[in-house]
């Protein structure tokens, strides 16, 4: 049903009328010294792809690249942050396979089920939808200027506290509302993950209720930079009209998120009840971006 031909968030392979599998993984080195934390990270960053096409996860095996005379007990705590996340997912970690490598990796394969009638693509916004966005904005530059020292703890914490937080709950509250497109901000940063979901249309971006991390905005309007921000505007080419944003938020809506949130293209009236009823329940979102029909550029930032 799905291959690589759209550049969605995973792969799903019909068994049924009634009965798909989703199946994606991911893995990545530490972006943070403990190890516990990184392994809710990076299964959360993986779980997150399941979520965003709809599907509900059930099995995960790690992925581990780990040094032969690596200390054990920050293998322990790693894995055990990773089982601690894919346990509150409501799926099942079934071993995985690991590597001697000089440089610590980790991460999960992941396979979940979804109705074929009911899988979410990337691609199929609607002209007249607007496009909610259920994590702030900003991971990648905190986490990258808090291990050089540049960036506060509190920052920090708050960028750990988006980047453990599951997708798949945010889903299962999302479902409940006509959903046209969906996917996942992660390594191409939100304007790289929006490009994507314009499929024939473009999309103008409100760039005043874009859900920022205070600390990321103030480091980028320090003059901060990411070189995965750098990849993605090169990526990005003149496909994006930036208006009148200065170059801080530029960086920011280029920064590339690990276990970023869901990007819903959405009916109007039911991105703003989706909104409240996100809000309600602690999870931070906003209505950031409408499809209109096709002009020059894929995006315009307001």
């Amino acid at each position: 049903m799905v291959g690589f031909d759209t550049a969605d968030d995973g792969a799903v392979y019909r068994l049924r009328d009634d009965l798909a599998v989703i199946a994606t993984l991911d893995f990545f080195p530490p972006l943070c010294d403990d190890p516990f934390i990184f392994g809710q990270i990076a299964a959360c960053n993986a779980l997150s792809d399941v979520a965003a096409m709809g599907g509900v996860p059930t099995l995960a095996l790690n992925i581990l690249a780990f040094p032969n005379d690596g200390d054990p007990t920050y293998l322990e705590a790693m894995l055990a942050g990773g089982a601690d996340i894919v346990a509150k997912a409501g799926a099942v970690l079934c071993g995985g396979h690991s590597i001697a490598d000089d440089t610590v990796k980790y991460g999960l394969s992941v396979m979940g089920t979804v109705h074929p009638d009911k899988v979410l693509y990337n691609n199929r916004c609607k002209i007249g939808d607007v496009i909610v966005l259920t994590k702030p904005l900003g991971v990648g530059l905190v986490a990258a200027q808090f291990a050089v020292g540049n960036a506060a703890k509190a920052g920090f914490d708050e960028a750990v506290r988006h980047m453990t937080a599951l997708n798949t709950i945010t889903m299962d509250i999302a479902k409940k509302y006509r959903i046209n497109a969906a996917t996942d901000v992660t390594g191409f940063g939100f304007l790289g993950h929006l490009n994507e979901m314009v499929c024939g249309n473009s999309i103008v971006v409100q760039s005043d209720d874009l859900p920022i991390i205070d600390e990321a905005l103030e480091l980028a309007q320090k003059g901060y930079k990411t070189g995965g921000g750098k990849k993605n505007r090169v990526s990005l080419g003149d496909k994006v009209d930036f208006g009148d944003a200065d170059v801080a938020l530029q960086e920011i809506m280029l920064d590339p998120q690990t276990s970023g949130g869901l990007l819903l293209s959405m009916p109007r009236d039911d991105a703003e009840r989706l909104v409240d009823d996100l809000m309600e329940n602690g999870i931070i979102a906003a209505i950031v971006a409408e499809v209109g029909s096709c002009r020059e550029k894929n995006i315009y930032v307001q």
